[in-house]
């Protein structure tokens, strides 16, 4: 009896033995201090955007409008000019009253200079373009800001010098002895009066650019 109980004591001792030493998989006991492994930081490669991104976007998109009107507004008052003509039903056999946008000087420049205005603003449109899908770009903001102060400044002079004209041909100058011809050339005047309002409209548009543009850089 003595040596059954033996054969049972040595028989389980080595089964608590082998449940309380079970292996790992690199003959370490797992009853030992166990360490967790640490956390994995996730990290994002996602771009954050910029907080002023949105506001440059919407500044951007206000631009490109101004300046699509703008463009419309100094190629429009061009047009009207350059096509600005106007000859009277009546003539004698040695004259005949005939008025054109040519016969005054000031009238070619302001054709030329509003259509050269209108040119460029075309040939720069792709920097505000730029602005749009780059809200944060400086240089072709501060190009836009150079060209539009230049452009602003020939259009304003071009529409003034204009506007003298029109001025002399609806009331003329007794000091001058010129008189007024917009009695006979009603269709000549009244094509002029409205070439150079709308070339102020684009001088208008061009103030409101160079505003938004500079508010643009000072928030940059």
């Amino acid at each position: 009896m003595d040596s059954s109980k033996e054969v049972e004591e040595s028989s389980t001792v080595p089964i608590l033995e082998s449940k309380r030493t079970r292996s790992n998989g690199k003959g370490k006991s797992i009853d030992g201090d166990y360490h967790a492994p640490p956390p994995v930081a996730i990290v994002s490669t996602k771009a954050i955007p910029h907080p002023k991104s949105g506001m440059k976007k919407g500044i951007a998109i206000l631009d490109f409008i101004l300046r699509l009107g703008a463009i419309g507004s100094t190629l429009g008052a061009a047009a009207v000019m350059g096509n600005n003509e106007q000859i009277l039903p009546f003539f004698t056999q040695f004259l005949q009253f005939h008025a054109q946008w040519t016969d005054f000087p000031m009238f070619q420049f302001f054709v030329g200079a509003n259509a050269i205005a209108g040119g460029l603003m075309v040939l720069f449109l792709p920097f505000s373009i730029v602005c749009i899908v780059i809200p944060l770009a400086l240089k072709p903001r501060f190009i836009l800001v150079i060209m539009d102060l230049l452009l602003m400044a020939l259009v304003v002079v071009a529409a003034s010098s204009a506007s003298a004209v029109v001025y002399l041909t609806h009331n003329g100058s007794q000091d001058a002895n010129w008189n007024a011809v917009c009695q006979q050339y009603t269709d000549f005047c009244q094509v002029s009066s409205m070439a150079v309002v709308v070339s102020f409209v684009a001088a208008l548009f061009l103030a409101c650019l160079v505003v938004v543009s500079s508010v643009a850089l000072k928030r940059t």
